[in-house]
């Protein structure tokens, strides 16, 4: 993949099977814009669109933010599966993807994702709104140039810094809905911030060694087990406090804060868990443990809030 590179590619070699046909090529391109990870995405911000309303926007609003919002994600992670296939070819994890067997070409994989970043920017902008549509064009290229390019390969703060990419649909959600960014939406944006790194360093502190044969200098790579850990941790309670932080902030009530306590207390036992972790063998199990709650977390605190905003809404809780 690299200039001069004629390795044999001895992880990729176990997905020699290339794709044929044109259900395969589609398969292979929806492929290289991570579906999963747009999921995870966008279930933030229909849950922002309704806390923004204080009750159900309109449905053709909501599914054409969410058209545009899956068209900029999927942009983002197409070019970034285009400037990391080097990586991906090295790591197990990630040698299935398209670009690594072959199944689409560079080139091409850098043009469609071209393409969708200004069909999101187009669709949003004729369908939503303009502050939407450039919000959307800034979290394509924060996260192509100063994650992917920038840090990631350099930095072990890639995810503290360019995790700032993945809480930009709250804030396009937010601004959807009333045209403009309010306090209530930089909490909702500082909530995704300070959940990104315990999500993603517990994954990649099960995946360390294939993260540093890869050369990605992740923070468990760089500063070791014990010190990430410390920063889950840490990164927990800040993330936990903004939250009951939103309760005043976005005028939540009572089932959005007991949600929050609950499932902010589970966070925090499994991040300190993951810190008094014995063995290597406990903490990769103890991470990938907190790394899959960490999904449910998510999802589950974005629904109490959208809930709590709409019974509010309807006059159901005062």
């Amino acid at each position: 993949m690299n200039p001069g590179h004629t390795s044999a590619r001895p992880v990729a070699a176990d997905y020699a099977g290339h794709r044929r046909g044109w259900r395969g090529t589609i398969r292979a391109y929806v492929a290289l814009t991570k579906p999963r990870i747009i999921e995870l995405l966008l279930v933030t911000t229909v849950p922002t669109m309704i806390v923004a309303e204080r009750g159900l926007p309109h449905w053709w609003l909501i599914l054409a933010t969410l058209v545009g919002g899956t068209l900029a994600a999927a942009s983002a992670n197409t070019i970034n599966c285009f400037v990391d296939r080097d990586i991906d070819e090295r790591m197990a994890r990630t040698a299935h993807r398209p670009l690594v067997t072959d199944d689409v070409g560079p080139v091409n994989a850098l043009r469609f994702g071209i393409v969708l970043g200004v069909l999101s920017f187009v669709w949003l902008l004729a369908t939503v709104n303009a502050l939407s549509a450039t919000l959307a064009v800034v979290a394509i290229l924060f996260y192509v140039f100063v994650y992917t390019i920038g840090l990631k390969r350099r930095s072990a703060q890639n995810i503290v810094i360019g995790g700032a990419a993945g809480c930009m649909p709250v804030l396009i959600g937010w601004a959807a809905v009333t045209g403009e960014l309010g306090l209530p939406a930089i909490v909702l944006f500082a909530i995704v911030y300070y959940w990104t790194p315990p999500h993603f360093w517990a994954l990649a502190l099960k995946h360390r060694v294939e993260y540093a044969a890869a050369g990605v200098p992740m923070l468990p790579v760089v500063a070791g087990f014990a010190e990430t850990t410390k920063q889950i941790l840490l990164h927990s309670v800040i993330m936990v406090s903004v939250t009951l932080m939103f309760g005043a902030i976005g005028g939540m009530g009572l089932l959005y804060l007991t949600a929050a306590v609950a499932l902010g207390a589970r966070f925090l036992h499994l991040a300190w868990r993951l810190r008094r972790a014995e063995d290597d063998q406990a903490g990769d199990r103890l991470a990938m443990r907190l790394f899959r709650f960490s999904i449910t977390y998510l999802g589950l605190l974005f629904v109490a809030m959208a809930v709590d905003a709409l019974l509010a809404g309807w006059g159901i809780l005062a």
